[in-house]
This record gives structure tokens, sequence and C-alpha cells, in this order.
């Protein structure tokens, strides 16, 4: 729970600056559908967090296994979000990537913290014994 708790806590964060950067600068920075994408990555993010934590717990010598292919579904499902994005509407689609890549990396930042935060201790604690 701990996870989801500073996960909120990051998206509130994200919220405000995107809500600020909103406010300040209209759409000239930040695309309409800021966030909807936004959401995306909150799903996705607690989505991979989920399966990298069900797959230690099943499995905790194979942390790097389901951590990679968390990280992969998140990259193959951000290229078809931009790949619909980008043929489907033909407006501020370089706007629209590159809000999506901020979040991209903030993201995945967020995640990478977090699974070296809580996994750490647990799998060096399983390496020792």
């Amino acid at each position: 729970m701990n996870f989801f708790r500073n996960l909120l806590i990051f998206t509130g964060v994200v919220s405000i600056g995107v809500g600020l950067l909103s406010h300040y600068t209209g759409t000239a920075l930040v695309h309409p559908l800021i966030w909807y994408i936004l959401l995306f990555f909150v799903v996705v993010t607690a989505l991979a967090y989920y399966v990298s934590r069900l797959g230690v717990s099943y499995d905790p010598d194979n942390f790097q296994l389901y951590y990679f292919g968390s990280m992969g579904f998140r990259m193959i499902l951000s290229i078809a979000v931009i790949f619909i994005y980008v043929f489907m509407y033909s407006e501020n689609e370089l706007q629209f990537v590159f809000n999506f890549f901020v979040l991209y990396f903030l993201f995945t930042g967020f995640e990478i913290y977090s699974l070296l935060a809580n996994f750490a201790p647990h799998l060096k604690k399983h390496n020792e014994v």
C-alpha cells in the first residue's frame, strides 16, 4: 500500500505542476489531452508495479524478468497510444508526443525509484539466505 500512497502523492504533485503550467501558458506548452495522458500513466504504473510485485512474491530470484517485462509492456502500450493518436488525429502531434514523453520519463523514474526502494531489502535478505 505504501507504493500506491506514494503514487497518489506523486500524481498530485505532477497534476499541480501540469495545472499551473496549463493555467499560465494555456495550450502553448500543454496539450489539451494531458489529463488523459496523466491518467494513462497512473494506471500503467500501478499495473506494472502490481505485476512486478506479484512476480517477485512467487519467484524472488527472477526480479529482473518481471521488472523488465513490465517495462516492456509499458513501452509497447506507450508506442501504441502514440501511433493511434498520430494516425487518428492530425493536430498538435509534436506537442502531444512531447507531453507524453515528459510524463513517460517522470513516471518511469518514479517506478524505478519505488521498485528499488521497496524490493531491494527483500531481495538482499533473500540472497543472503
